[in-house]
């Protein structure tokens, strides 16, 4: 493992030299330009395809270049890291001090795990020095009229969006939905929620093998700020057809930082203070015309569950599982898989739940540091997509509740937790989770009403 302090005094720079846009009747492909002098050059790529009979070119359009190069900006930050050089030189475009003092608060929360999961000390005024060598873009925007209309979704494959889709039920026609490098689980959403071929955008990302191939040999790495990267470009997607509004499916769990009584935070990028400045920046620097917000905001990952339970169309197909995602499958041995289960616990069976995963983890005497954790045992909760302590703890209170008045032995995890004393069987938070909506958000009139509706 090399040192974070050698290598940055051993590669100081990294330099954002440019991107190429190539563009043919079908699609619009973006190769980056990075390098770390001294060490390697990386040219990740990212593909689009366009809408069946689009006429426009993106090429030379003011808007598409300023997403592009924003999206080089968030794409960068994952090659950075390699060898984290102090100053970045970004010679494709031109960054006022404002938008400096964005991207570095991004890069500086978004790598919050990277840094305690490498025992980093750092602080945000010196991680970093961003400076703007390059040109303002002489394009002619082109935002998108008062005339777009429509949801695009991005889907991952979890129950989240499998949510945000139920919700938009009735919005199908005017929707699309979004997928990065799409697989098994992301199409079979897709399909089980009544979207045809012709409402599917799949975006292609590319990662630079050179990158790969440092992080082989023990570079540094770690989690960089994924959620930001699908933002920037979701909003690509969403201008490429025409479409007015990105709805996320992050909810307000999200905001709970990992490692209690610090800012670290693995969802950084879903949360909505990360949420809430995109909008802005978007807004004040791109202008696309389009509008940028999650549609499960209001809500926690509790509501979420027992919103989800009732959508027994997807129980079979949805994924979560990082461990399990290149075979498309729950691994049933991880934090996230257990989360899952936990949460879901109070609205469904036994049987149920153990037929989606494939195993009954709540029997599994090696779960119980995973079970310590995401209960708030102990002050670090998994570095995974995971709810809050206290939706976990109000979800395992109602589940043993509802086995127990049925007669039905509790399962080894939750026997470990009544005989730690954590077992309420009046638990105020398990009431509150019923009706709570959290009015820091962005969503539009309509989606709010249709949320409070379908979901309190």
């Amino acid at each position: 493992m090399y040192s974070y302090t050698d290598l940055r005094k051993k590669y100081p720079e990294f330099v954002y030299h440019g991107y190429e846009i190539g563009e043919d009747d079908s699609r619009v492909g973006i190769v980056y330009d990075f390098e770390i002098p001294g060490l390697a050059s990386f040219h990740p790529t990212w593909e689009f395809p366009k809408k069946p009979g689009e006429t426009r070119c993106f090429r030379e359009n003011g808007t598409f270049r300023k997403l592009a190069f924003s999206l080089g900006m968030v794409e960068l930050i994952s090659y950075w890291k390699t060898a984290c050089p102090p100053v970045v030189t970004v010679e494709a475009g031109s960054l006022d001090g404002e938008q400096i003092l964005w991207w570095k608060d991004l890069y500086f929360n978004g790598l919050g795990e990277f840094y305690y999961t490498n025992g980093i000390e750092e602080n945000q005024e010196d991680f970093m020095e961003i400076r703007s060598a390059g040109a303002l873009e002489q394009a002619q925007d082109a935002p998108l009229g008062p005339e777009a209309q429509g949801y695009l979704v991005p889907v991952g494959g979890g129950k989240d969006s499998a949510v945000t889709l139920s919700l938009l039920e009735g919005e199908k026609e005017k929707n699309c939905c979004y997928i990065i490098n799409p697989r098994g689980a992301t199409l079979k959403t897709v399909e089980r929620a009544g979207y045809g071929e012709e409402r599917l955008v799949c975006a292609k990302r590319t990662l630079d093998r050179n990158m790969l191939e440092l992080n082989r040999q023990g570079f540094l790495n770690g989690h960089t700020p994924y959620s930001a990267i699908v933002a920037f470009s979701a909003t690509i997607a969403a201008y490429m057809r025409g479409i007015r509004y990105i709805a996320l499916s992050n909810e307000s769990s999200a905001n709970e930082s990992t490692v209690e009584g610090s800012t670290v935070n693995h969802q950084y990028s879903k949360s909505f203070r990360f949420e809430k400045a995109f909008h802005d920046y978007e807004k004040a620097y791109i202008a696309s015309g389009t509008y940028y917000f999650s549609m499960l905001r209001p809500l926690s990952e509790f509501q979420i569950a027992r919103y989800f339970a009732t959508c027994r169309q997807f129980h079979d197909i949805f994924r979560s599982c990082n461990a399990g995602s290149k075979e498309d499958k729950w691994c049933g041995h991880c934090p996230k898989c257990l989360f899952v289960c936990l949460i879901l616990s109070p609205f469904l069976s036994r049987k149920e739940i153990t037929d989606i995963f494939g195993r009954d983890m709540l029997e599994d005497p090696d779960m119980l540091e995973d079970f310590r954790k995401l209960t708030g045992m102990e002050k670090e909760k998994p570095f995974e997509c995971v709810g809050s302590r206290d939706e976990v703890n109000a979800a395992v209170n109602l589940t043993i509740n509802r086995l127990e008045q049925d007669g039905e032995a509790l399962p080894e995890l939750f026997r470990y937790y009544k005989e730690a004393g954590l077992y309420r069987k009046e638990d105020p938070d398990s009431r509150r989770f019923f009706t709570y909506y959290d009015e820091e958000n962005l969503l539009p009139a309509a989606c709010g009403a249709l949320v409070k509706e379908k979901c309190l």
